[in-house]
């Protein structure tokens, strides 16, 4: 993934994907906090954990959902619990935000 973002001209040099998808969900969930949304601990702990899916991945969809970490902890129906009508929204955010 960082070979394609280098050799397309997104980036100057090879950056490892962790680097690349901490580096942009740091920013979004600060940019997030200062505005109008405020997530809470539980939600942090879930964005976190999407996050981490997404380095090895690359991508997130509904059906990650039922596959480890997430099922041990509810999977969609506890995304849905704590993010609510907002969940498929984050899940698209997410996925734009965190590979850019």
């Amino acid at each position: 993934f960082s070979l394609i973002r280098k050799v397309s001209g997104i980036d100057i040099t090879l950056t490892a994907n962790d680097i690349t998808v901490n580096k942009n969900f740091k920013e979004w969930a600060f940019k997030k906090q200062a505005g109008a949304t405020k997530f809470n601990e539980e939600q942090m702990q879930w964005l976190r954990m999407i996050k981490d899916y997404v380095i090895n991945s690359f991508h997130i969809d509904r059906d990650d959902f039922d596959l480890n970490p997430f099922n041990a902890q509810g999977g969609l129906g506890k995304m849905w619990q704590l993010f609510g009508e907002e969940t498929d929204g984050i899940i698209n955010e997410l996925n734009d935000v965190l590979a850019a």
